[in-house]
């Protein structure tokens, strides 16, 4: 998720790889409207999927992944955590399983690993919010024509989920259902919350060292951007001592993201990413996130899993955002053995909701 988290075969690589887009709106309606067959479903519809390649997306080539065994099954267009800690190096190990199912889309967004690496930012230039659920959305209208789908399942965790609500309130034809993990909901309320839970426990324990870094650091909103990291660390700790941990092995990178290059593009726009989210004063965009005045009517299903004992996005705040939302269904998981980070509780919850719940949305 955040800084110091682990976070058909049909066309050519380069026909995947260069194709130039048009804004959401105009791309969704030609979708839409097009009776013709997608490119890459044209030579057979049931034909697996295994594309990958730097695709333009808001005027900059952007790393996308497509993988499934079928190019008849439903698309989930991951967003990723951070920002700028893309799932696509350890999709297959975690999310593998799901290939059967569903088309599953890997994304590295603007200022990320791979798209940062090809496309790095210009000396001063800062990520906000709009451009990247911009981005998003073009993505998500891309994926429909090129796979003639009507529209795609939104998956989003931690930042991953502030971006989704973006992107599903500002084009909801884009999608069929949003599915939420380690739902952050306000920058304010969060780290309010989650600093005071830290603070009780530490007490609690007379935990020494986790004291010494929450009191000084002091209570948020806070104007250094260490203070964050610091406190993540704290956070890690103690849901250490109550969740499941996840394998091992989850967390090795696949082949193509573990060269020196590729390691190197992931760690520059992890810190490029992270200091944008936080700010150098406290400003950056993390201090915009307030999920609430977006508005609480939805005009698609919003599913939710959460960690009983996330200990950065809360669930008692997840829960009442959650409450409040008026969407045409909604369900909401809590996961005893689970916090913040994902483990095998969290993706065999979120597997189950999208089986039983959001594939019935797709036919």
């Amino acid at each position: 998720m955040f800084k110091l988290s682990r976070v058909c075969v049909v066309m050519l690589l380069c026909a995947f790889a260069r194709v130039s887009l048009a804004t959401p709106p105009a791309l969704a309606a030609k979708a839409a409207n097009d009776a013709g067959i997608a490119p890459a479903c044209a030579a057979a519809k049931k034909g697996k999927l295994d594309e990958k390649g730097f695709v333009v997306i808001g005027g900059i080539e952007q790393w996308v992944t497509v993988k499934g065994d079928s190019c008849a099954n439903p698309i989930i267009l991951f967003i990723s955590g951070g920002p700028g800690n893309p799932l696509s190096p350890y999709s297959d190990a975690v999310y593998g399983a799901w290939s059967k199912d569903f088309t599953l889309v890997q994304w590295d967004q603007r200022g990320a690993g791979m798209t940062y690496g090809r496309s790095p930012p210009a000396a001063g230039a800062v990520l906000t919010l709009k451009q990247m659920s911009d981005d998003g959305n073009e993505l998500a209208a891309y994926l429909a024509r090129r796979y003639d789908k009507k529209k795609v399942i939104l998956w989003g965790s931690s930042w991953g989920s502030i971006l989704g609500v973006h992107m599903a309130k500002a084009h909801p034809e884009l999608f069929y259902a949003y599915l939420g993990t380690s739902q952050l909901v306000s920058n304010r309320e969060n780290e309010a919350i989650s600093y005071a839970g830290l603070l009780a426990l530490a007490r609690a324990t007379d935990d020494k060292a986790a004291l010494a870094v929450l009191e000084g650091v002091g209570s948020p909103p806070w104007t250094d951007p260490r203070s964050f990291g610091k406190v993540r660390r704290v956070i890690r700790k103690y849901e250490a001592k109550v969740t499941t941990p996840p394998p091992a092995a989850w967390w090795t990178p696949a082949a193509e993201y573990n060269t020196p290059k590729a390691k190197a593009d992931y760690e520059a726009g992890e810190d490029y990413s992270f200091i944008n989210f936080v700010g150098m004063h406290g400003d950056g965009m993390a201090s915009q996130v307030d999920l609430p005045k977006l508005g609480i009517d939805f005009a698609i299903p919003m599913f939710f899993v959460e960690g009983a004992h996330d200990l950065l996005a809360t669930p008692d705040v997840a829960r009442r955002y959650y409450d409040s939302l008026k969407a045409p269904q909604k369900d909401m998981v809590l996961l005893e053995h689970a916090g913040h980070d994902p483990n095998q509780d969290v993706v065999d919850a979120e597997y189950k909701m999208l089986k039983e719940r959001i594939l019935p949305l797709t036919k």
